[in-house]
């Protein structure tokens, strides 16, 4: 399986974004001043689309994939696009406070440490859907790093019902684009895939 290994304080500066947007509170001392140059309408449009990809840790074949059943649901396709991110369960469970970084929670949830409705889900594309209770695993709790997880305070989106102490939480309905805080603009990927 190809796994993005590209140092993530480096492409946050390539890409422009903020490390918290990732759950990282690292700052880089390096100088960040470049002379900017013009950037191309196609190049505004990649680079969102590869922001978008790098916030929820997709890789090519997996966005355009999901772009593609964006694009056949009813509706706008890139709020479709942003709410199926979204509903990733890796990303539910990272909104949740059940992991510190989007790229923690796909490990976790690759290594079968949560249950969706009392089944071992370890697949982080897995889409939740309203009224889904996402829950550690019994087994799981114990481990010293749930053991700090249950001790963070995270603000947890409206979408979202969290139950800190018992580590479980419930998909109360899908997101609205309101409700998605990440800084992607949506508009510009569609008008790069609809090329």
């Amino acid at each position: 399986m190809a796994v993005n290994r590209e140092p993530v304080l480096k492409r946050c500066r390539s890409l422009q974004i903020d490390p918290s947007h990732l759950g990282i509170y690292k700052t880089s001392h390096r100088n960040t001043q470049r002379r900017s140059r013009k950037q191309s309408e196609y190049g505004l449009q990649l680079r969102e689309k590869q922001r978008a990809k790098f916030i929820y840790g997709l890789l090519e074949k997996q966005f355009r994939n999901t772009y593609e059943k964006a694009d056949r649901k009813k509706g706008q396709t890139g709020e479709n696009l942003l709410v199926m991110l979204e509903t990733r369960l890796d990303n539910v469970v990272y909104r949740m406070g059940f992991s510190t970084t989007r790229r923690e929670a796909r490990q976790l949830v690759t290594h079968n440490h949560y249950l969706v409705n009392g089944k071992k889900v370890n697949i982080p594309s897995y889409e939740v859907k309203p009224g889904d209770v996402i829950k550690v695993r019994e087994k799981s709790l114990k481990s010293p790093k749930f053991k700090e997880i249950k001790e963070m305070q995270v603000a947890v989106p409206e979408w979202l019902s969290v139950n800190q102490d018992k580590l479980e939480g419930t998909v109360l309905s899908l997101p609205t684009r309101e409700q998605i805080d990440t800084p992607i603009e949506e508009r510009l990927i569609v008008e790069l895939y609809s090329k």
